[in-house]
């Protein structure tokens, strides 16, 4: 049984001081933040940005979002979130995201995104952000 090929990337971030909470920590709401900057990052190594696909009708809106928090991350910590199309369907892409920090897994979660039309009906997914499957 043949599975999907994966695409992914790495993007570092660095933690700033207003990032974080009273107990000097990460907040917990900034992962979602560093998740879109991860994705965003891996789309635009191939070529394409969300402006380009929003100028073009095509509308990524988050249905669906997990996080799981292993360890804290601080101020000024470097982290490396790790970005990979998880599956594609007609009309949804989802990612995984692996969070680290001196390759120590801190953070991992997914996303699920729908493609719909300025409406907000659900269209399908333009073909450059489709995981082609192998042999297909």
């Amino acid at each position: 049984m043949s599975e999907e090929p994966r695409v992914s990337g790495d993007t570092a971030i660095r933690v700033r001081y207003a990032e974080t909470d009273r107990m000097g920590l990460l907040h917990h709401a900034n992962y979602l933040v560093y998740f879109e900057q991860a994705r965003t990052e891996l789309l635009r190594s191939f070529g394409l940005s969300y402006r380009d696909l929003e100028d073009n009708g095509y509308l990524l809106v988050l249905t669906k979002v997990e996080v799981r928090y292993k360890r804290p991350a601080y101020y000024d910590d470097l982290l490396t979130v790790r970005t990979t199309v998880a599956k594609t369907t007609a009309v949804r892409i989802d990612h995984a995201y692996l969070v680290f920090r001196d390759g120590t897994l801190i953070a991992e979660g997914n996303t699920t995104l729908a493609c719909v039309d300025r409406e907000g009906r659900p269209q399908p997914l333009p073909d450059a952000l489709r995981v082609p499957r192998k042999g297909g």
